[in-house]
């Protein structure tokens, strides 16, 4: 697929990575830690998958989830895969915090607010998350 941004990507932050899936952090400043899970191959729904596969897969979104928790304390964490824009098996892991520009709406809402430093309270400790989520995955 030459048109697809998640087959192609550029200039991506990887946090992990294997032969079947990569984690990479977005550069959202109204999200901190916001992270896709990203399956490798160009493949649009979890039941193109086998059994197996999605456990793998979702064995890594859950990793992820548990990290960010543990690194960052959101007040919550949105699990999504949508795929409507990229038709290519990701998931997104968010950290939410109540004084976020969406909370409580979901990320893809009107703002209810400019967020703020004191909003999102997280910085992301990078090298820490690279570390956890390799003792975790390998």
């Amino acid at each position: 697929m030459n048109h697809c941004a998640l087959c192609r990507p550029e200039k991506e932050t990887v946090l992990w990575q294997d032969g079947r899936c990569r984690v990479i952090l977005l550069n959202d400043p109204d999200y901190p830690g916001f992270c896709r899970v990203v399956w490798r191959e160009h493949v649009k729904e979890m039941t193109d998958l086998s059994e197996t596969e999605r456990a793998h897969l979702m064995s890594v979104v859950f990793v992820v989830e548990r990290v960010i928790r543990e690194l960052l304390r959101p007040d919550k964490i949105n699990l999504a895969s949508l795929g409507n824009q990229v038709p290519h098996l990701h998931w997104h892991v968010i950290p939410r915090f109540t004084g976020d520009a969406h909370f409580p709406d979901p990320v893809w809402a009107a703002r209810n607010r400019e967020t703020t430093r004191e909003g999102n309270q997280a910085e992301v400790p990078l090298e820490r998350m690279k570390q956890r989520l390799y003792d975790a995955l390998k």
